[in-house]
């Protein structure tokens, strides 16, 4: 109990130092903060409400995330706090194995604000793993004869853990004829090595026994131990000697797997079983052995499975040969891993919207995407683009995030959406391309007024009209959507014969349709001039007039203007018209007997008299004509019409002749003004 309380009491102190190490800065919009690994989930990282200024009512809507690259979100916002928390349990190990310093990244996005920070969180380790050999038990074979000062290599402990908890010394112990060496490698590792303390005998003693202890620097500190079991020979005076005593490869990643990359080779000046050579891998870690194949009996090593430059740049292993008698010779193998243009660039809508006005201002940023490409070097260098011909454009936000922003003002009338295709492309050859749509639509806004199919409208209405009959329909189309584009129709404001244009008229709201409301009499009204007015549903709405005018066609719905005779002027019933005096009306000088010669001899009449009553006529063109020859031809005498001089009646019109000298001075000489009386129906106008 006390053992576990006291290990709780340094797990809390490690957590609370981590707590009080856990500095902020803002550098270039970035966070610091470190947090221990194997904390439990919902654990505190850091304040970053506090340290970025943010309002808890924007945490609590959900208009803050994180978000972090890669399948696992280590860490979340704390809706209610907003301090960033542990999502998942972190073993630092298994993130970094292949790094000292521990530091996952991810990025806090502002979606209201369009607004990125960045936040580094380095993963400090803890005591959690124990030193442990690859091997639990090393088999060794000396001759007897192999002189004491000799070295052996042994294999090397692995401690995952980083700092102080990692590998820190070795102890050997079992048999006065070892002692243990521990060499400190290029890259500051410790490499144990075996040292024949004392000379061998194998008739004294075959097998030796012992344990190699290696430890960490944790408090309390982790040990883990492998058994070496040495078997002493007979006599081989001659080791195998390799080639080289270093191989340097330099592979492609994309090297197909199961291809060779190098064979290392070794020569033993001994015959039979003391010269035959054989090869191992000695120097290895746990990944280099799931990549390369060493084969023991050619020294040919292999990929086993494909190679990956951004997980693995350079590999080292430490290949040995040995011969039958147990003497060897090591060598180093480094291989080198370069860059292919492997990779596609990756394209990710971090927030984007789905909808924008028309009247957005220039600059109004729709959507936020991070572009990159986990390839090195040029290979990975992106470039990004957006379709041509839009109206939007790319702006670079922050380190690889961009800002897809509206390049000029938009008309909904003429493009309503936009499948808008970001691409981007890498710098390799050949490059590689990716590409992301984002679907943008373009609420209307009430900036067109509805505008009429004609200039002007004009129609015709037989008078009589049935009441409600329709007279012609206007129609005005509006470019916009929605209410915006509904349009109805009114009458403006307007009198006919002094009364409201509203009594006559009406027009269909809805349609467009105009109604007579009334019948029409053509002797009373011949034309209507009007402006119908087309508003759509907009607020405020717009609108536009456009002028009708209706022409009232004349129907033959009156009877002939018989008036009664002038009693001065009235003849007996035995007279007809003629000669001044003449009684006889039955065969000399008959009477035209229809409506158009009557009309025409009231013509050629009235003219005479005019020409009588005018001042400077001479009255000329032949005696006894009085100018009528001249007027209807030679032919034509005062025989054949009425003395113009006696008073005159002309049947089928209200007209008398009077005496020209009479009436010399009067502008009206010919017609006088009988009564007009209507025959049933109204005067026409």
């Amino acid at each position: 109990m006390c053992t576990a309380g006291r290990h709780w009491d340094r797990r809390q102190r490690v957590l609370l130092w981590g707590v009080l190490l856990a500095a902020w800065e803002v550098v270039w919009g970035q966070l610091r903060y470190s947090v221990p690994e194997e904390m439990p989930k919902g654990s505190f990282v850091g304040d970053v409400a506090k340290d970025l200024g943010l309002q808890l009512t924007a945490l609590r809507d959900g208009a803050v995330r994180v978000v972090s690259e890669g399948r696992t979100q280590y860490f979340s916002l704390h809706g209610k706090t907003g301090h960033l928390v542990t999502a998942e349990r972190i073993d630092r190990e298994q993130l970094c194995r292949l790094v000292e310093k521990c530091v996952l990244r991810c990025e806090l996005i502002v979606e209201g604000e369009m607004q990125v920070y960045g936040l580094l969180v380095e993963i400090t380790d803890i005591n959690d793993n124990t030193p442990s050999f690859h091997e639990a038990e090393t088999n060794l074979k000396m001759t007897e004869v192999t002189p004491p000062g000799s070295r052996f290599p042994l294999a090397e402990a692995h401690d995952p853990d980083s700092g102080q908890n990692s590998l820190q010394s070795y102890e050997l112990s079992g048999d006065e004829h070892f002692s243990l060496a521990v060499q400190a490698g290029p890259g500051g590792d410790q490499r144990p090595e075996l040292v024949l303390a004392k000379a061998l005998d194998r008739e004294e003693t075959a097998f030796h026994e012992l344990v190699l202890r290696a430890s960490d620097g944790g408090d309390p500190a982790r040990t883990g131990t492998a058994r070496i079991r040495v078997t002493v020979l007979d006599a081989n005076d001659n080791a195998p000697v390799f080639s080289q005593s270093e191989y340097t490869v330099r592979v492609p990643e994309d090297v197909p797997v199961g291809s060779t990359l190098v064979t290392v080779t070794a020569a033993d000046a001994d015959e039979g079983l003391n010269g035959n050579v054989k090869y191992s891998l000695k120097k290895n870690s746990h990944m280099a052995s799931q990549i390369f194949n060493l084969d023991s009996e050619t020294g040919a090593i292999t990929v086993l499975q494909r190679l990956d430059f951004e997980e693995g740049e350079s590999y080292e292993l430490e290949v040995q040969s040995h011969d039958g008698g147990a003497l060897f010779d090591t060598t180093k193998v480094a291989i080198t891993v370069t860059d292919v243009n492997d990779n596609v660039p990756e394209i990710s809508v971090r927030s984007a919207l789905t909808a924008i006005s028309e009247d957005a201002p220039q600059g109004s940023v729709v959507a936020l995407v991070h572009v990159q490409d986990r390839d090195s070097g040029t290979n990975g260098e992106v470039r990004c683009s957006l379709d041509g011909g839009i109206p939007l454009r790319l702006e670079k936000s922050y380190e690889d995030y961009y800002r897809v922003v509206t390049a000029r003002e938009l008309d909904r009338e003429q493009m309503s959406e936009y499948n808008v295709t970001l691409r981007a492309t890498d710098g390799g050859s050949p490059s590689l391309q990716s590409s992301a749509v984002l679907a943008l639509r373009v609420l209307d806004v009430n900036d067109n007024a509805p505008v009429f199919t004609q200039e002007r409208y004009s129609a015709q209405l037989a008078e009589n009209n049935a009441a409600g009959a329709l007279v012609l329909t206007v129609r005005a189309t509006d470019a916009d959507w929605g209410q915006n584009a509904r349009v109805r129709y009114r009458l403006s404001e307007g009198r006919v014969r002094g009364l409201p244009l509203s009594s006559y008229v009406s027009v269909q709201a809805e349609t467009g349709a105009l109604y007579a409301l009334r019948s029409f009499d053509y002797e009373e009204v011949r034309e209507v001039e009007l402006w119908v007015r087309a508003e759509d549903g907009g607020s405020p709405s717009l609108s536009s007039n456009v002028s009708v005018r209706l022409l009232i066609v004349d129907e033959n719905d009156n009877a002939p203007q018989q008036a009664q005779p002038n009693t001065d002027w009235r003849f007996s019933q035995t007279q007809r018209p003629g000669t001044s005096g003449s009684q006889n009306g039955e065969e000399a000088g008959a009477w035209p007997n229809n409506q158009f010669d009557t009309e025409m001899l009231q013509a050629m009449i009235l003219a005479s008299a005019n020409e009588a009553a005018d001042g400077n006529s001479t009255l000329g063109g032949g005696n006894g004509t009085m100018g009528l020859s001249a007027r209807y031809g030679p032919q034509f005498t005062l025989q054949h019409v009425p003395d113009y001089r006696q008073n005159v009646y002309i049947p089928g019109s209200n007209a008398t002749l009077t005496n020209a000298a009479g009436k010399r001075d009067a502008k009206n000489a010919a017609p006088a003004g009988g009564n007009k009386k209507k025959s049933g129906k109204k005067e026409k106008k």
